[in-house]
Formats: C-alpha cells, structure tokens, sequence
C-alpha cells in the first residue's frame, strides 16, 4: 500500500539513478527505472521505492521498482526488483529519497473553508474552524471553535471535534469524540543516523479511528511511517495520552491521563491501563490485561493478566516483591540492642 493521495502528494517520479547520486549509493541493475511512491515489501509494486534492514534478505522476495539495501549480496535474493541500491544505512537512505518523492498536502489559499470540502447540511461548526481541501464532514458533526481538519480528512456522522483540536491524515468514524488541544496525524518520532547525523523518517501513512473511540484534552496520536495507526471502536483514551506512530489499539481499549505507548505496538481488546503506564515499542499487550499505574512494560503481556512495576511484571510477584522489600527496610530500621556485659 503506498501512501494515500488524499492526504500526500507526489513530487517525483525519480530515476534509480538519480535516486543513487541523491543517497549515495552503488547501483545494481537498470538506472533508468522509475519510482513515484513508497510501500513496505509486503505490499510494494513496480513503481514503489522500498528499504530492507536486518541479516539477511527477506525469504518471500518482494516486488519493487527500486529496492534500497545494506549489502551488494542481496541483489540476487531479489530478482523482482528492478533496480537495488546498497547503502549501508538503508532507513537512512530511504528518508532522504522518501523526502523527496512525497510531501503531506498543505492548505493554502484565504479561505478559511476550502471551496473542493464537503460538509453536510446538517454539520455545525463554530467560528475559527477551518477544513482543508477534499476533506469530508459528516451529517450532524460538531466542529468547534479554532479546530483544523486537514487535507483529505473525513470526519464521520455524528463525531465531536474539540476546541483547538488539530486532525492531520486521518479518516475518523462515527459518533467519535476528540477533545479540546488533541493532535490526530502529526508525524511520528522515527530517526535514523549516518556518519554523525540524523535524519527524521518519513511518515507516510494515516490514523484510522473507528467508530465511538474517544481521545482525551491534549491527547496526541501520531500517523504511522508506512502503515497506519488504529484506535479500534470504542476505545476510551484520556487527556494527555501519547499513542506513537504504527500502534494498533484493539476495541474497548481503555488508558487513563498520560500514558504513552511506543511505535508499532499492539494492544488487544479491552486492555486496561492505568494513569502514567509507559510501553516499549514492538511489544504486544494481550486481550484483557491490566497494567497498574506508573507501570513501565519492556516485554509482551499475556492476554487477561495484570501486571505493576518498573520494570511491570506479573500482580504477583510484584506484590511479593513489594512486601519482601519493605520487611527489608523494616529490620535494617531497627537499632541493635547492645549486648549485656
């Protein structure tokens, strides 16, 4: 799936050539093949620029137009690819050519309310608001005061956009609420480093919020990089959460005020945390689990468990933990008694 049109625009297409002079990088195969667009390899096509990252070649080859890689040996575990480039830091490479094959759309112009949106009859929206070009808004939304819906986005029926809020390369459903000061769509925090410096990742996918999910004040999710980031129906996330870009946020899904989930982690159904929970990326919560307040998870959590602590573990053996500890603490406290003469 390369990036949606509705919400980026196409500045190329560029020649595998000039996309090697461009990163610097060797080129194997026909320097004349063109690329318009980006994808992962699972899903890429002839006209998509992809990277590869790991130990080895991937062992379904991938299809693609241009293929950036860490090691000339790969080229011949590639022959759907029409062209390879070798560079040793591919995600570095791929932001550098990604940059300049794609840009999110931009509203400009005077109008407050692009002439090519659609808003329904019966959608209110206070003043201040402003909806960008081809956006969408369903029948009986509520837009208020100072929001922004960005290029492409569809707000579905019934949906409440807050005060202020700000909604970027996102499709949102039905009966949604999103709060005063939230940020939908912004880019993710993806960086890769070469030679001393850092380079910011593209991120060229979306934010699909399903149908009744609610986001918090200030809450803040970001677009996933090449694939989408999902609040799923009916989740309940609360002011001041993070939800990072490519988390996947199962149904019923509920997380008290500030808790901040990193990139590509999935949560399941009806998961529960409590205020100030952190998780690591690429991580998955199981269908069901708690996660205490102030839990800080570094690895998967089973489904239907609850887990406390920094680092989280099982309810269990926290507690056990805890009340180790804390007759620990007792004893030493104690003074000594001196020994009688």
């Amino acid at each position: 799936m390369g990036a949606d049109p509705r919400f980026f625009e196409r500045l190329g297409p560029l020649k595998a050539s000039d996309i090697a002079a461009l990163i610097g990088s060797d080129l194997i195969g026909d320097g004349d093949v063109a690329v318009s667009d980006v994808s992962t390899p699972d899903s890429a096509g002839e006209g998509d620029l992809i990277f590869l990252a790991g130990k080895a070649p991937p062992e379904t080859p991938p299809m693609a137009g241009v293929a950036i890689v860490p090691d000339a040996s790969w080229a011949e575990a590639l022959p759907h690819c029409q062209a390879v480039l070798v560079h040793r830091v591919t995600r570095a490479g791929f932001a550098k050519a990604a940059a300049r094959l794609l840009a999110p759309r931009f509203h400009d112009g005077p109008d407050f309310i692009h002439p090519t949106a659609t808003i329904a009859d019966s959608a209110r929206l206070a003043p201040g608001v402003i909806v960008g070009p081809d956006a969408v808004i369903g029948e009986n939304a509520r837009i208020e005061a100072g929001a922004i819906i960005g290029p492409g986005v569809v707000i579905g029926d019934h949906a409440r956009i807050g005060v202020r809020a700000n909604v970027q390369c996102a499709l949102v459903g039905a009966r949604c609420e999103i709060s005063a000061g939230a940020v939908v769509g912004e880019a993710g925090f993806g960086l890769a480093y070469e030679n001393g410096e850092v380079f910011t990742l593209p991120h060229l996918g979306r934010v699909i919020i399903e149908d009744e999910a609610t986001l918090g004040a200030n809450a803040t999710v970001d677009r996933g990089m090449l694939k989408d980031t999902r609040i799923g129906k009916g989740a309940r996330i609360d002011n001041l959460c993070h939800i990072a870009h490519n988390v996947d946020v199962g149904e019923y899904a509920v997380m008290a005020a500030f808790a901040g989930i990193s990139g590509s982690t999935v949560i399941g159904a009806g998961a529960q945390f409590g205020g100030r929970v952190g998780v690591a990326d690429h991580l998955k919560i199981g269908q069901g689990a708690r996660l205490a307040a102030d839990a800080a998870v570094m690895k998967d959590v089973p489904a239907g468990e609850t887990w406390a602590g920094s680092p989280a573990q099982p309810i269990q053996s926290f507690m056990r933990e805890t009340a180790w500890l804390r007759r620990a603490v007792s004893r030493k406290s104690k003074p000594e008694r001196k020994k009688e003469d």
